[in-house]
């Protein structure tokens, strides 16, 4: 990608497979939300082609901005002027559903994230972390092939940052995808399996190593103990009445 005669980033092949959970990092002004703008059909590559899963005739014909089953969460809630539930049943409009379903969509959308009492509240009257889960709703409903998250725990309070990981993991088990931009680990990239570098123009794939609570080693420890000392009882038992 370059901007007049500036290169930002060279990534000759990049593929976000089935599944996928990816956090992309790099410094202040490497292109990390360019990338992700790039993905999600918002802005136009320098040279290369972007290819959708399902990238046919039909598909090219479409020549419209930004792409169907890949949504865009900026890490600055961008809400419609309306209700809470005007903003999440807005990407429902052209579904064809009929009116009770789309509204069991939404409310099921507004429970995960906390915020189905506020379903009927202008959206000016919510904090920016309200604001957020609102627009991960609106992104959730939708049930994207993959999301794109742009540093979207910055500023939010606990209780958003988990409401969000909750979302995606929902996402993550119904066989979504998602990239995640952060500066710094948090529950949100502790989801991903696979990692982004971006660094000196380009691209460094490679798997996250996972880190595993020392908590859950030890009980891990005494589960194995336990069905074994059961197992142990059980022969015993056996042998008893065997000898009986």
């Amino acid at each position: 990608m370059r901007f007049n005669t500036r290169v930002l980033f060279h990534i000759p092949d990049l593929t976000i497979g089935p599944n996928d959970a990816i956090y992309l990092k790099g410094a202040n002004g490497v292109g990390k939300t360019t990338l992700l703008k790039i993905l999600a059909g918002l802005l136009k590559p320098s040279s290369g082609v972007i290819t959708p899963k399902h990238g046919g005739f039909l598909n090219r014909l479409w020549s419209g901005a930004g792409r169907k089953d890949v949504i865009y969460l900026h890490q600055s809630a961008y809400l419609f002027d309306g209700t809470v539930y005007q903003n999440v049943v807005y990407g429902l409009k052209h579904r064809r559903q009929n009116a009770h379903d789309k509204r069991a969509d939404v409310i099921a959308a507004l429970r995960l994230v906390g915020l189905e009492t506020l379903a009927d509240e202008h959206v000016s009257v919510l904090s920016g972390g309200e604001k957020q889960r609102v627009a991960m709703a609106r992104a959730w409903v939708l049930k994207p092939s993959i999301l794109l998250m742009d540093e979207p725990s910055a500023s939010l309070d606990q209780e958003s940052i988990e409401r969000l990981v909750t979302m995606a993991q929902d996402l993550l088990d119904l066989g979504s995808s998602i990239v995640v931009t952060s500066h710094q680990a948090n529950k949100l990239t502790t989801l991903c399996r696979k990692q982004w570098w971006i660094k000196d123009c380009t691209l460094i794939e490679s798997p996250l190593l996972q880190v595993i609570d020392k908590s859950d080693i030890n009980q891990s420890t005494i589960n194995q103990s336990t069905t074994k000392q059961a197992n142990t009882n059980q022969e015993s038992t056996y042998a008893a009445t065997s000898a009986d």
